[in-house]
């Protein structure tokens, strides 16, 4: 393992409170769920490994990894399996995922385990504090957010995660020429995300103006978005780099 701990830092114990310390409009329902045995016993054997707090501060990836490599950032992974598909596939690049959801925790660090990875570790906390509190500017090459809660009723769009204020907030982690690669299969959504991104300071799209982008290779296809495709349910990707 490469981030052995302090032996003389506090125990930690586990993720903390997912609730934010921050003001504002939460983009996220904490929908906990049980963990299955095998979740809850890799949970328990990783999280000392893999797992990142607050308490941790303002990380320096070198020193968490133990080398300079690239660094990406995924926000709400979900059960797991696409990070760590991602990370199987790219060992000679860095993972941190950050999902609320203690049974995607636990699965993730399943898919760790049972693949051998050493190249992702884990936030369980509202992402807003991880990009506020734990992550250096200009330190990210890459930042996911893939299929984020669409909050589909009009009268919840300003639950969305994808907002100018995030962007800008996101623009500032990432390093200059860097990549925010969104993905949603609500088409509204998605319209909302190119408004956004197109009025970003400091974006541009990696298409011309206004245009999605094609999947790119290495995003894996999730059984969700599989079967969405086959119900004829759309999928658009955008990417967009910080330009300044």
């Amino acid at each position: 393992m490469t981030d052995q701990k302090d032996p003389n830092a506090s125990k930690d114990t586990g993720p903390e409170s997912p609730v934010t310390t921050r003001r504002g409009i939460r983009s996220f329902v904490l929908r906990q769920g049980r963990m299955t045995e095998g979740q809850k016993k890799a949970y328990e054997r990783s999280w000392p490994v893999y797992g990142l707090t607050r308490e941790h501060g303002m990380i320096d990836p070198r020193e968490v990894f133990g080398r300079e490599a690239m660094l990406n950032l995924e926000i709400g992974f979900g059960m797991g399996k696409s990070l760590a598909d991602m990370a199987e596939a790219a060992p000679e690049q860095d993972f941190i995922g950050v999902e609320v959801h203690l049974p995607g925790v636990g699965a993730l660090l399943k898919e760790v385990e049972d693949r051998g990875l050493e190249n992702v570790r884990v936030y369980s906390i509202d992402a807003n504090d991880v990009i506020d509190l734990c992550l250096p500017d200009a330190c990210l090459d890459r930042v996911m957010v893939f299929f984020p809660d669409p909050w589909h009723k009009k009268r919840h769009h300003k639950r969305r995660l994808i907002q100018p204020e995030f962007v800008q907030r996101i623009r500032h982690k990432l390093r200059v020429g860097g990549i925010l690669h969104l993905a949603t299969d609500w088409e509204n959504y998605s319209e909302h995300m190119m408004e956004v991104m197109s009025d970003a300071e400091g974006f541009a799209n990696t298409e011309a103006a206004g245009e999605f982008s094609p999947r790119p290779d290495d995003r894996p296809i999730t059984k969700f978005e599989k079967r969405g495709e086959r119900l004829g349910h759309g999928v658009w990707d955008l990417l967009f780099h910080r330009t300044n």
